[in-house]
Order: C-alpha cells, then sequence, then structure tokens
C-alpha cells in the first residue's frame, strides 16, 4: 500500500484519468474530491461491503433452492 501525505488542495493522479484531490480537512475527517471517467463504478468501503454481504445472501439462497429442487427431482 503507497501513503501518502496531502495537504488542502493537492492532488494525487491515477494513471491518465483518475484525479484524487483533498478538498477539506477538519475534526479528523478528509473530504476528497474525484475526477475520473463516468464508467468507472466508485464506491465507498462501506457501501461496498453491505453489497459484497447481499450477494453472498442472494447467493445462498439460490443455492438452497437449487438444492431444494434438485432433491424433489432426485426422489421421483
Amino acid at each position: 500500500m503507497l501513503v501518502l501525505g496531502r495537504k488542502i488542495g493537492e492532488e494525487v493522479h491515477l494513471g491518465k484519468d483518475i484525479v484524487l484531490k483533498v478538498i477539506n480537512i477538519s475534526q479528523g475527517v478528509v473530504k476528497i474530491g474525484i475526477d475520473a471517467p463516468k464508467e468507472l463504478l466508485i464506491l465507498r468501503g462501506e457501501l461496498k461491503q453491505k453489497i459484497e454481504a447481499k450477494n453472498k445472501e442472494a447467493n445462498i439462497k439460490v443455492a438452497l433452492k437449487e438444492i431444494k429442487d434438485l432433491s424433489k427431482l432426485l426422489k421421483k
């Protein structure tokens, strides 16, 4: 992991198309502006974790349904 120190107004460039800019720092909270192509998905970490948990839950439900359906077929 690369760790950088930046001051308000300073930027970090990622590749050719992505710029992170420190907008504000106040009471332990850093506001970051992100300039990136619209097709790039950008998620906060906690939202990504919620989505992954929901996807895992949905996959388990689908797998359980498939197992039940298969079990019914095998009993015939």
